[in-house]
């Protein structure tokens, strides 16, 4: 319980610590976005406005020395200072643009809009007293109602020999919609994206987590496995011991059941704790296999007479089939292991006048090892768990023969280090085959 507890903790924190680096990069990723868009939106308007203002200036100074030239300065009213700048203007016509002129002081002389509005409503907007060549936003409001301008603020000199401020306009309440949609857009956008990050989170966790989840339930169930397989062994032991103690006037002969079923006990201890360490050491990574040309006929001939003598003696008949010629690159040692596992468990779960079958040949480079008995064979369920640490379909038997539910799952273990594959299937109409592919 107080694992499982542990286990949802650090799922809860992994999913939170993704939350935020996935928020971090999908907000950092929105602000960019918005900011390019805003610079590529205005950037337009402004670049009119400054060429605007270019050509306003160039025309108001050759107009300005042309008169200098030939006419004295003179007074001008409010009409003929309106009717010069009109010129200037009308040299250089934008439909988009409007002009607002204004006397040194800052104050309205005349606007280029004869909407009622914006003549009414200028007077009461601070216009900028700018003396820096910037681009302002302006804000004109009337009858509820907003207008936005983009605008700059440039001298000009007439012919009276004043100078007189213009201001340059361009209306931009498209952009500034364009603009709220497109941030609107955005950051429903983002939210989503936040929720999504919440699941993806959450799902990335949950992956990040599994496969600690699987390897500590492997682990406690390795453990609780081993401490019961290794408890029966000792438990026996220790109860044939205490009973040779309680008669130590006895002699050897008479208890030497005792003492065969204490050595044999002994042994399956011995070779249990030889397979777990095996096992250990390839869940660390630290079983290797050493490849190398090996000639698979001497090999056979090496491992499987020792296992037909058994079957003979056990008044089964052991059949072997070698055919390979040429020599296949793999873990010499591993093979043995393999091929003396595959034999010793068709020895075990087979009875007297049944068949043991090895055929062992080899085709493209690839290696096949298949062993056939017709022994007692194994369920479907059992076909599903067969390579499981300690899984045995009949405990109390494979007990009784010695076995102790680890050495298919070394033989898994060897044929995956190769590369390889390995099954079982039922053999018709009695016993198993395993097939091997390397």
């Amino acid at each position: 319980m107080i694992e499982h507890k542990k286990i949802n903790n650090q799922l809860l924190k992994n999913m939170i610590l993704n939350l935020i680096l996935l928020t971090l990069i999908f907000g950092t990723f929105s602000i960019f976005i918005l900011s390019q868009f805003n610079n590529y939106l205005y950037s337009s308007v402004d670049n009119e406005i400054r060429q605007f203002e270019s050509n306003l200036q160039k025309i108001a100074l050759l107009t300005s020395e042309q008169h200098s030239s030939f006419f004295p300065k003179k007074n001008l009213n409010d009409e003929e200072i309106i009717a010069e700048v009109q010129e200037f203007l009308n040299a250089i016509e934008n439909p988009r643009i409007v002009t607002i002129l204004r006397d040194s002081d800052g104050e309205v002389i005349a606007t280029s809009l004869s909407v009622k509005y914006f003549s009414e409503y200028i007077d009461k907007t601070n216009l900028p007293r700018m003396d820096k060549n910037q681009i302002y936003e302006l804000k004109v409001t009337a009858e509820n109602s907003s207008y936005y301008y983009h605008g700059i603020t440039t001298k000009i000199l007439l012919s009276d020999g004043e100078t007189y401020l213009v201001d340059i306009l361009i209306n931009t309440n498209s952009e500034k919609q364009m603009l709220e949609n497109f941030t609107k857009t955005l950051s429903i956008g983002t939210i989503i994206v936040i929720v999504l990050s919440i699941i993806i989170s959450w799902y990335i966790a949950k992956r990040t987590v599994t496969p600690i989840v699987k390897s500590y339930k492997k682990q406690t169930e390795f453990v609780q496995n081993a401490s019961h397989e290794l408890r029966t062994p000792l438990t026996i032991i220790q109860a044939k011991q205490e009973l040779l103690l309680q008669s130590p006037q006895s002699k050897i002969i008479d208890k030497s059941e005792d003492i065969a079923l204490t050595l044999n006990e002994t042994r399956r201890l011995k070779k249990m704790i030889s397979e777990l360490m095996e096992l250990a050491r390839t869940d660390n990574n630290k079983s290797t296999i050493n490849k190398a040309k090996t000639n698979i006929n001497n090999l056979a001939k090496d491992v499987i007479p020792p296992y037909q003598e058994m079957a003979n003696m056990q008044n089964k008949k052991m059949q072997l089939n070698v055919n390979c010629n040429k020599e296949i690159n793999i873990d010499k040692n591993a093979i043995k292991q393999l091929i003396i596992i595959l034999l010793d468990n068709a020895l075990k779960y087979t009875e007297e006048n049944d068949n043991i079958e090895i055929d062992i040949h080899n085709r493209d480079d690839k290696l096949f090892i298949n062993v056939k008995d017709t022994g007692i064979g194994i369920s479907d369920e059992g076909l599903k768990h067969i390579f499981e640490r300690f899984y045995r379909e009949d405990k109390a038997r494979s007990r009784e023969k010695g076995g102790t539910g680890l050495g298919l799952s070394i033989a898994h273990t060897i044929v995956k280090k190769h590369g390889g594959s390995i099954k079982l299937i039922h053999n018709k109409p009695k016993g198993t085959i395993a097939i091997i592919k390397i």
